[in-house]
């Protein structure tokens, strides 16, 4: 992919993913996924933040990228699937807002440790490891002082998951995350919760599992 192939914003890197082929597909298959709303949990844990540098993990189509940029956070997006960033950077382009999009899976776009405020990760797919190498990229993004929230759903049907091709066994979840943060981290929050989406992908799921670190040194 090229710069060009986003119309509307320049500022891309790529660095390819095996699943991207997936997920192109799987986008290309709608005119839109998900349902275009800020995920509750963001809004929630992010709202009194002061805004700094965030990272969004697997933005899809954007709209928690709108939100973090309309709030005057300093967003990077990232995704493994072109396609749902093209539809991010002209949402975020509609809404005015300038966002630094990198094509790519999370461990696959070296990222710079420590350099962001915050790391979102609403309901990522990341593979496992036996390295956790996923996992503890999420936790070397944050900058001292910055915190780190990830969102998963709840209550997975296992055995019907499976039945569409997707065993949740082979993803990274909440608490594997959580299980990696040291003394150098304080857990704000660790609580499954309610969830109430009425449309798009995953709205039949009615409970989620939320976790807000914050990075102490």
């Amino acid at each position: 992919m090229t710069h060009s192939s986003f119309d509307r914003e320049p500022d891309v890197t790529q660095v390819g993913d095996s699943d991207e082929a997936v997920w192109n597909e799987r986008y290309a298959s709608a005119e839109r996924v998900w349902s275009g709303e800020t995920n509750v949990a963001l809004v929630a844990e992010v709202s009194h933040l002061q805004p700094g540098r965030a990272l969004d993990v697997g933005c899809g189509e954007g709209a928690d990228v709108v939100w973090l940029a309309s709030r005057g956070w300093d967003v990077t997006a990232l995704d493994v699937s072109h396609v749902a960033l093209q539809r991010a950077a002209i949402a975020a382009e509609q809404s005015g807002l300038r966002v630094k999009w990198i094509h790519a899976g999370l461990v696959e776009a070296k990222l710079t440790s420590g350099d962001f405020d915050l790391v979102s990760a609403q309901y990522p797919a990341l593979r496992r490891t036996p390295s956790h190498e996923a996992e503890r990229t999420l936790i070397g993004a944050v900058a001292l002082g910055g915190r780190l929230i990830v969102v998963h759903h709840a209550d997975v049907d296992v055995e019907a998951a499976k039945a569409h091709g997707c065993d949740p066994a082979d993803y990274v979840g909440v608490a594997d995350v959580a299980e990696l943060l040291d003394q150098d981290w304080q857990v704000q929050l660790d609580e499954r919760r309610p969830r109430t989406v009425t449309s798009g992908a995953g709205a039949h799921h009615t409970h989620d599992v939320v976790l807000n670190a914050l990075r102490l040194k």
